[in-house]
């Protein structure tokens, strides 16, 4: 993600491309997954996905020069924000890490090859970080930098040592994460949200590694004798910013894909229930009453439970003689038999409402719809009330007995 000594030197559109943007970003993301993971808190992935939202939003918080100079400001300490970002850097890297780890493990992650991974995930940037501040003791830097830390003090003993530490271990954490997207994306048989979402990530952490290269190239030049600061407090900014964004959105995506999908996948099946559910309710008088806070869920059940309790008591009146005369002149038609038994549902459905009950005919040789293929897929049925020319059709061609034997269900 980002790292420390970055000031857009003043100019304040770049401030708020390089820090204000990705944070918005970022905490949109938590916001959005924030209540998933408070209701299923002991799912280990959503918290894995809580903790790294939560660490990259304090990591651009607190890298962002004016948060610097007021923590260096409080804590009386010049500095004291060096290792304080570096810290939440490094735990940024390490929950990457274990987020990847119980993701892609799914309901494997409580595997004792799992809890190792973590065991050492943990306990090697737990080190780390303990390095980082143990270094910043024994290091002499005086010199408040809001810009150029990493830069200015990569030959000073200690402060030389903790700018490299948490550059390698930042390095080695976006290599490790990005070889385990790539293998992950390769797999077979993965959702097409989940893959986008993962090639979204995977660009991230590539402008990460292409970060922290522009990060060490800009300190060894500093050890050279040469100054590419640039790199450091011009590029690294930038590429802290799209890598964030990128990351933000790889999570959120498949979670958003898959609920929009599932959203959509419940309105078109009401909406594919709206010629069947209307031609009962204006048979019955009446219908489902209108519910102003109701989930397209509940929508959606309530109209199918309304759609098979009109559907009860008319299932006995049938014209059964007529539904098989349609099931036949359905085929006949050439219709396959899912799409026939769904006509001649229709057509018996139509024949009953406007005639009202009748003494049903005994079965014939041909298997028709009976009342439980009213109840089989109610969707089919109404999905054929849709196409009032082929009703007519089956209708037309069913009001002669059609000779020889249908084909049996």
């Amino acid at each position: 993600m980002t790292l420390l000594a970055v000031d857009p030197s003043g100019i304040l559109g770049e401030f708020y491309i390089s820090f204000w943007i990705p944070t918005a970003v970022l905490t949109a993301a938590l916001v959005i997954k924030l209540p998933t993971i408070i209701r299923l808190w002991r799912d280990p992935l959503l918290r894995a996905v809580g903790g790294v939202l939560l660490l990259a939003c304090a990591v651009f918080v607190f890298c962002t020069p004016s948060t610097i100079a007021r923590v260096n400001r409080l804590t009386g300490v010049p500095n004291f924000s060096a290792p304080w970002c570096y810290s939440l850097i490094t735990a940024f890297c390490g929950s990457c890490l274990l987020l990847l780890v119980t993701w892609r493990n799914g309901l494997a992650r409580r595997s004792a090859a799992t809890r190792r991974a973590t065991r050492w995930v943990i306990s090697a940037y737990s080190g780390v970080i303990v390095a980082l501040w143990v270094c910043f003791l024994f290091a002499d830097a005086p010199e408040e930098r809001l810009r150029d830390l990493d830069t200015y003090y990569a030959t000073t003993p200690f402060m030389r040592e903790e700018i490299l530490l948490y550059l390698l271990a930042h390095a080695a954490a976006c290599l490790i994460t990005f070889r385990l997207i790539r293998d992950w994306v390769r797999a077979e048989g993965l959702d097409a949200w989940l893959r986008r979402g993962l090639r979204l990530l995977g660009a991230g952490y590539v402008l990460n590694l292409l970060l922290g290269a522009a990060k060490l190239t800009a300190v060894g030049a500093r050890w050279c004798g040469r100054d590419l600061d640039w790199l450091s407090t011009d590029l690294a900014p930038l590429l802290a910013s799209l890598s964030a964004i990128l990351i933000a959105a790889g999570f959120v995506l498949p979670h958003a894909g898959q609920y929009l999908r599932d959203r959509r996948r419940v309105r078109l099946a009401h909406r594919e229930l709206l010629p069947l559910y209307r031609l009962l309710r204006d048979a019955s008088g009446e219908g489902v009453p209108f519910a102003l806070r109701a989930t397209p869920e509940l929508r959606l059940t309530r109209r199918e439970t309304f759609i098979r309790d009109v559907l009860l008591p008319l299932a006995r009146h049938l014209d059964t003689g007529l539904g098989r005369r349609s099931y036949d002149a359905a085929l006949g038609l050439g219709h396959p038999p899912a799409r026939a038994r769904a006509l001649a549902a229709a057509v018996s459905i139509l024949d009953a409402v406007g005639t009202g009950a009748r003494t049903p005919e005994p079965p014939g040789p041909t298997a028709g719809p009976g009342p439980a293929d009213l109840f089989r897929d109610i969707g089919a049925v109404s999905r054929a009330l849709r196409r009032p020319g082929d009703i007519e059709a089956v209708r037309a061609r069913a009001a002669v007995p059609a000779e020889g034997v249908g084909v049996p269900e």
